[in-house]
């Protein structure tokens, strides 16, 4: 069968500005164009926010280009900014940036599956591009063939299944929805990892996220570290000075 790409959305990513803080930024260089994912900050729910990325640096949100960007507190978004000052008071940095363009990150929780829920949630195959944690996300990036139905995304803990070596067992699960595997869609997710740390002593666990991955008979694991605070990814953090296409057609 031959096979097409397709995305219902392009985020192009243009390379971003990697230096030392200086105390102030010409906001029209090219160099302070950067592309980022982060978490809103916005707990007024108020025109005026800030964007938390994940290397946990706060930007103050002082113009912004994109009016049609509704700021939700605690959304997932890939942001494309012009930093416009720095200024730095004893440790503490503040960041004022224009907001060229935001673009939603799929956000959910974990999903605690139920024998009733466990033919809806579905397994079929799905391809991982990236995995990382960041300010208590999973992230993934993740692809998968299809043509015009919803598919849904989800990290499912299943308390029915016993593991006997210290980990955290998750599985990321996909259901196609009946479609066709017509097209190479691709997109993002990210999972709030916040609940895995109730009734925890440790403030370090290890991941162990279960996939069924194409063309492969068993299922495929990937290690993760997750640090309450601000973390790294296990294949570091990634970088964004690539073209991300992801699709709407997920939930």
């Amino acid at each position: 069968m031959k096979t097409h790409f397709k995305s219902l959305w392009i985020i192009m990513l243009l390379p971003f500005f990697v230096g030392c803080d200086n105390n102030y930024y010409d906001g029209y260089s090219y160099n302070n164009y950067r592309t980022d994912i982060g978490t809103v900050v916005n707990p007024g729910q108020t025109p005026k926010f800030s964007i938390l990325l994940d290397d946990n640096k706060l930007l103050k949100v002082t113009e912004t280009d994109d009016q049609t960007f509704i700021p939700k507190d605690g959304q997932r978004i890939v942001a494309t900014y012009t930093l416009l000052s720095v200024t730095k008071v004893d440790t503490t940095y503040t960041r004022n940036i224009l907001l060229n363009n935001a673009y939603s990150v799929l956000t959910k929780g974990i999903f605690k599956i139920t024998p009733a829920t466990q033919d809806s949630i579905g397994h079929d195959s799905i391809t991982i591009r990236d995995m990382w944690i960041g300010n208590d996300f999973l992230n993934i990036e993740f692809s998968y063939l299809g043509n015009n139905k919803t598919h849904y995304i989800n990290l499912v803990s299943d308390a029915s299944k016993v593991y006997t070596d210290g980990k955290v067992h998750l599985e990321f699960r996909h259901n196609a929805n009946g479609d066709s595997p017509s097209y190479y869609s691709k997109g993002i997710v990210s999972f709030n990892l916040k609940s895995l740390q109730t009734g925890v002593t440790a403030t370090v666990l290890n991941l162990l996220i279960h996939v069924n991955v194409p063309y492969q008979a068993a299922e495929k694991t990937y290690n993760v570290v997750y640090y309450f605070g601000p973390t790294t990814s296990l294949y570091g953090a990634p970088d964004m000075n690539y073209k991300l296409e992801g699709v709407q057609a997920v939930k």
